[in-house]
């Protein structure tokens, strides 16, 4: 197995988890838990193919990545109600997600020949949309959308570590392995210190004499 494969099924696993949790918090029932799970497990990933053109989405060439996220969707729904905090429970896995789908949707990129620029959007659309669309569907308020929240920025941070690495040092899996490690540092420093971005603030138009 690859590193970019093994990255792959490791956020497929961890983003499904997220989802089911989201799931349980939503009171959906078995088939619930396995269409949030599924759909937040592969949707940045189906993006990225969609965007990348490539020959086959992930998850279709090699079904077993639905069979992951079944997994974890199962997992959940039978040890949900163990968690004290869900909401906290979410926002940290979906941490681990990040940090790990950046780095797969980059490593894609650049198993695919394509410049900085594009490997950099593979890494932030691959780690981003799965929630989106776990949350939109759940009518929950998206974590990238959050105010000044570091989510989307610490996704860049780390696709743009791992070309910096990659150009220094070489190797992909030292780059992926970077990547992964600056992205989820910077998440998880939002989290727990309350890093933020400035957020745009409206004023009153300046008279015009």
């Amino acid at each position: 197995m690859t590193v970019v494969a093994f990255l792959e099924y490791l956020s497929v696993f961890v983003f499904a988890l997220t989802g089911a949790l989201v799931a349980s918090r939503a009171q959906l029932d078995l088939l619930g838990f396995l269409f949030i799970a599924s759909l937040t497990a592969v949707g940045g990933g189906t993006v990225r193919d969609l965007v990348l053109n490539r020959e086959t989405i992930f998850w279709i060439a090699n079904p077993r990545y639905i069979g992951v996220a079944s997994i974890a969707a199962l997992l959940v729904f039978f040890t949900a109600h163990l968690l004290e905090n869900r909401r906290r429970a979410i926002d940290w896995f979906d941490a681990g997600a990040l940090a790990v789908a950046v780095p797969a949707g980059v490593g894609v990129a650049l198993d695919l020949g394509h410049g900085a620029a594009v490997v950099v959007m593979m890494g932030m659309m691959t780690g981003a949309f799965g929630g989106l669309m776990r949350d939109v569907v759940c009518n929950e308020v998206p974590l990238v959308l959050r105010q000044g929240e570091l989510y989307l920025s610490a996704a860049f941070a780390g696709a743009t570590a791992a070309l910096l690495i990659r150009w220094g040092f070489g190797p992909t899996p030292l780059a992926l392995l970077g990547c992964a490690a600056v992205t989820f540092l910077l998440r998880a420093g939002s989290m727990i210190y309350g890093w933020k971005l400035p957020v745009y603030k409206s004023r009153p138009p300046r008279n015009r004499i």
